[in-house]
């Protein structure tokens, strides 16, 4: 049988790996277009082996990027995770690694042009309705993806990509603390509900028996433990304004304890079911935040420094995460991030022509 053919370029953002497409070579009905995503990585299947997904939640995600109608933008870029065992898309999260990638997409298919040896791409995030600038490297009119920044996670070295947001507090929530605490009380365990571009419980590991320096084997083996986290996490979603979220990848959970290497605070995230060998951006992000709130359940344990532009080391499993703060008249302004991407494979991707063969020419 025939199968659709479909541009699809492969790209590495960050410490995840996914394949960016332009919005007009998918289907626009949203269910067939979940459909077919699912096709393209080969879920639902713990092995993703009909697919190109990686058989990890790291490695079956999506952008869908298009030219933005916007005065304020130059692209629009919707965040899709592919679940790995479930018929399921989600959309209700950004993905600030993937995002990494959609600078350097954007050039690649002509929608952005090259300006100097930096070229700003502003991006709206369609998931949460907020701005990023990606500052992408960039020479001979190309993107220059060799460099010698590195990020823990990623091997080798690459070009820095510099990503800068404003605006993310209470981007999926509707405020920073969204249960307008700083500390909540869920079945006897003191949490932080914050929502710095994305919804994160955060939970000292002493609460639950654990260290906070576990592997995240060790965790993930640990059935009685993510049972607790999970209890937790049902209870915390509609208090975070997210409804029920039995069938969402929000809210993150994360353990929190005192840092190891001299970063500001150490954590094991949850993404959600899974602990994630390293920590996403936005996950970051949001630790960072709550490292800053006063009366969070982070106060007193983590190394903050003094002034208006705060960087904190978030150290997890494979290394650190350094995340910019700026603070202006004790409120949090905006922050920054360094990150890497890399183009992997450009070309089409092919799905049954049964499943969706009116796609239009291009």
């Amino acid at each position: 049988m025939a199968q659709t053919r479909i541009p699809c370029l492969l790209m590495r953002g960050g410490t995840s790996k996914g394949a960016y497409f332009l919005a007009d070579d998918l289907p626009q009905e949203p269910s067939l277009r979940d459909r077919v995503l699912l096709a393209v990585m080969g879920s639902p299947d713990a092995r993703q082996i009909d697919g190109i997904g990686g058989a990890d939640s790291l490695t079956s995600k999506v952008a869908i990027i298009k030219p933005s109608s916007r005065a304020d933008a130059d692209v629009d870029y919707l965040f899709a995770q592919v679940l790995v065992e479930e018929p399921r898309v989600d959309y209700g999260q950004n993905c600030g690694n993937i995002l990494a990638g959609v600078g350097p997409f954007a050039i690649e298919r002509g929608l952005v042009a090259v300006t100097a040896d930096v070229t700003p791409v502003r991006i709206y995030m369609e998931n949460t309705g907020q701005i990023a600038i990606a500052h992408v490297p960039t020479s001979d009119g190309e993107v220059r993806y060799h460099g010698d920044a590195r990020i823990d996670g990623v091997p080798g070295q690459a070009a820095p990509l510099i990503v800068e947001f404003e605006d993310v507090a209470g981007a999926s929530c509707g405020a920073l603390l969204p249960t307008g605490n700083a500390r909540d009380l869920i079945d006897g365990i003191e949490v932080t509900c914050v929502d710095n571009g994305m919804p994160v419980v955060l939970i000292r590991a002493q609460e639950l028996g654990c260290s906070g320096y576990e592997s995240p084997a060790q965790l993930d083996a640990d059935a009685s433990l993510k049972q607790r986290l999970e209890s937790i996490r049902l209870q915390a979603g509609p208090r975070m304004n997210l409804g029920d979220v039995r069938l969402r990848n929000v809210p993150k959970m994360c353990l929190i304890a005192p840092p190891q290497v001299g970063g500001a605070i150490s954590t094991r995230s949850f993404i959600p079911h899974r602990c994630h060998t390293s920590i996403g951006v936005f996950g970051a992000v949001s630790v960072a935040a709550a490292s800053l709130i006063n009366g969070s359940v982070a106060e007193g344990m983590a190394f903050v420094e003094e002034g208006d532009v705060k960087r904190l080391s978030i150290e997890h499993p494979t290394g650190e995460f350094t995340v910019e703060i700026r603070v202006q008249d004790g409120q949090i302004a905006g922050c920054g991030l360094m990150r890497t991407a890399r183009l992997l494979v450009s070309g089409v991707v092919f799905v049954p022509s049964g499943l969706w063969s009116d796609k239009p020419t291009r």
